[in-house]
């Protein structure tokens, strides 16, 4: 098993060096022209040609990133611990699809194709028939009740909500299952900062308690009931609670913007599997690649949406995140 490990560790350690560092972002963001940005990336061996749009990039990379864990991790039980990157995709398709057949409407490009762990044709077959014995364990209740709330009362709020929650548990009891700290870890940061978010918005929007109860998930570092209380009170009382937790040096993100807090959950991730990649004897590198390739693309996107949109350099460069390399 060490040999297997060091074997998987080296090969990452190679995959490494193809990572967009610092200097490569502030390149990608120097290009002149959203066509540039194309050019760059093609030129670094992203797209399978040199006419792939920028979906077809990122999503390539993607695909290639989950290549090398299908290749490198060959323990089924490993394997089925890496699904908790891939969660919140087939959950995502879950609501997709339930939406989808309520409206009667198809909306393109709606779908995760890719990374995930339930087939799309699989879900929207069950949802189609109302019948969902086909979906894992972890998605059948969540699916079964989001769909009668969504059609015998047309509240698609509530709908998402109930599928959310879901998300977050599915991700923190895998995480809690895995007995790996890179992984653990990810999947409590995950959802604590959804947790805070759905705090913060339900604050400000003067969602009442039932409300609460039923969007927050329970995790280790939060404690539910003060945030249920905290939220209820106003947003100063959450930042008095939050002050108290491991997440008071987000307190000032959250106050910034939406977008400042979820560029300080995924710097403060960067920087928590950063040491990871010396632990030659676990699939920890493996996680961290994983996390380290999502973070890079994202980054990505932030620029190409930034060109797309004539942003300034500045604002755009305030957004991207710590890079793992």
């Amino acid at each position: 098993m060490g040999e297997l490990y060091a074997y998987a560790v080296a090969r990452i350690r190679s995959k490494e060096l193809g990572l967009l560092n610092k200097q490569a972002l502030d390149q990608l963001l120097s290009s002149k022209t959203y066509e540039d940005c194309l050019r760059f990336l093609s030129e670094k061996g992203w797209g399978d040609s040199e006419n792939a749009t920028a979906e077809e990039m990122l999503a390539g990379e993607r695909d290639k990133t989950w290549e090398i864990v299908n290749e490198l991790v060959k323990d089924q039980k490993d394997k089925e611990t890496f699904n908790v990157f891939l969660y919140a995709n087939d959950f995502h398709n879950l609501k997709a699809a339930i939406k989808e057949a309520y409206t009667g409407k198809q909306v393109p490009n709606i779908f995760i194709e890719t990374g995930t762990t339930v087939g799309v044709d699989v879900i929207k077959e069950c949802v189609k028939n109302n019948d969902f014995l086909a979906l894992p364990d972890y998605m059948r209740k969540c699916a079964e009740e989001a769909y009668e709330v969504q059609f015998q009362t047309g509240d698609s709020q509530l709908c998402d909500i109930i599928i959310d929650k879901a998300t977050l548990e599915a991700i923190y009891q895998k995480g809690k299952e895995s007995k790996n700290d890179l992984i653990s870890g990810y999947a409590e940061l995950k959802c604590a900062a959804a947790n805070i978010n759905i705090a913060i918005r339900s604050c400000k929007t003067k969602k009442g308690k039932e409300f609460l109860e039923r969007a927050f998930a329970k995790i280790d570092t939060l404690n539910v009931d003060r945030l249920v209380e905290s939220a209820l009170n106003s947003e100063d009382a959450i930042y008095d609670y939050l002050e108290t937790t491991t997440y008071a040096d987000a307190i000032d993100a959250i106050k910034e913007s939406s977008s400042a807090f979820e560029k300080w959950c995924d710097d403060k991730i960067m920087n928590y599997i950063k040491p990871q990649k010396y632990k030659a004897f676990s699939y920890s590198p493996i996680a961290a690649y994983v996390l380290a390739k999502e973070n890079e693309i994202k980054s990505v996107r932030i620029i190409l949406s930034g060109k797309l949109n004539d942003l300034p350099e500045e604002e755009v460069k305030e957004r991207l995140r710590e890079m793992y390399v």
